[in-house]
């Protein structure tokens, strides 16, 4: 069975998504409606800008979004997943991608959701690290011996856990996980504490958007971050969107209970090839492949 995967965050890169623009008239209209719908043109800054233009939230979880799902409908009629996941921000391309949202709700929803999120960012201190070379049990237990806010926000892969919360607390938290045997406990580079409780404004402002927007039935399971379970009922898809902000991303479960189901071959769409990497860590005898747009779409 085909898995189709959707990078989050970190997969961008400076003239993402230009290959498209330039050899698929629908790509190009689509890249041009999503200009007018965000009022500004997020081309300009996908094609030519410098990473650090990308790294500006407002434009990096829309750009990702927009490579993803506009590659994923340049597949045309080779794009049949039996299941489809997506890490973080991902989750919304996937939506997209499998029918459960529209192209142009799923591009606003990731706008307010950027927004959202940088608002959040603004008002507490708060970072995230990442926690390679000890189990999932160890990091969570440490977690919850710190003073503050401490989290495991991102299952990735076995032997690699994002924790998040408080700057004070993550720094003791990293010492901590260190002392018992990490092989690194180190500070991201990122503007909050993405999947922790301190996105609890972002995840309110997010579900008054959501519960405004028109969900469908998607055309196969999607496994979301908050259960790593198959979900096919649009009121179940919108609960865990809601949820997903301060809930941790189970994406080590979700493969896992993928390849459960059936899953044997994961192919990602969109920038990058993290998701492959995670996918072969979790399980060797997966197989992983990168989408490719056929340029007569």
């Amino acid at each position: 069975m085909n898995a189709y995967i959707f990078p989050g965050q970190g997969a961008q890169f400076s003239g993402m998504g230009l290959d498209l623009y330039e050899n698929s008239p629908l790509a190009q209209e689509l890249f041009e409606k999503a200009n007018e719908i965000l009022g500004f043109s997020i081309t300009d800054v996908m094609f030519e800008g410098t990473a650090e233009d990308l790294k500006e939230t407002k434009v990096t979880q829309p750009a990702i979004f927009l490579h993803s799902v506009i590659l994923a409908k340049t597949l045309g009629d080779t794009f049949k997943p039996d299941m489809v996941a997506g890490h973080s921000l991902g989750e919304f391309s996937a939506l997209v991608a499998a029918s459960a949202l529209t192209f142009e709700d799923g591009l606003k929803l990731v706008s307010q959701r950027a927004q959202a999120m940088q608002k959040a960012c603004e008002v507490q201190p708060s970072t995230m690290a990442a926690v390679l070379g000890l189990d999932d049990d160890i990091v969570e237990k440490i977690c919850t011996t710190i003073e503050g806010v401490v989290v495991a926000a991102n299952y990735n892969c076995p032997g690699q856990l994002v924790i998040s919360g408080e700057v004070e607390a993550i720094n003791k938290a990293c010492e901590a996980l260190r002392e018992e045997g990490a092989r690194r406990a180190l500070v991201l580079p990122v503007g909050g504490a993405f999947h922790s409780p301190m996105m609890e404004p972002a995840r309110e402002e997010l579900a008054a958007a959501i519960e405004n927007t028109t969900f469908s039935k998607p055309n196969c399971p999607i496994y979301q971050n908050v259960t790593a379970s198959a979900i096919t009922d649009e009121n179940e898809i919108k609960a865990n969107l809601i949820s997903q902000l301060t809930a941790p991303v189970r994406w080590t479960q979700s493969v896992q209970q993928m390849i459960e189901d059936g899953a044997s071959h994961f192919t990602e769409v969109g920038p990058g090839k993290v998701l492959q990497g995670l996918v072969r860590k979790i399980n060797r005898e997966a197989e992983t492949a990168s989408a490719t747009f056929e340029t007569n779409a």
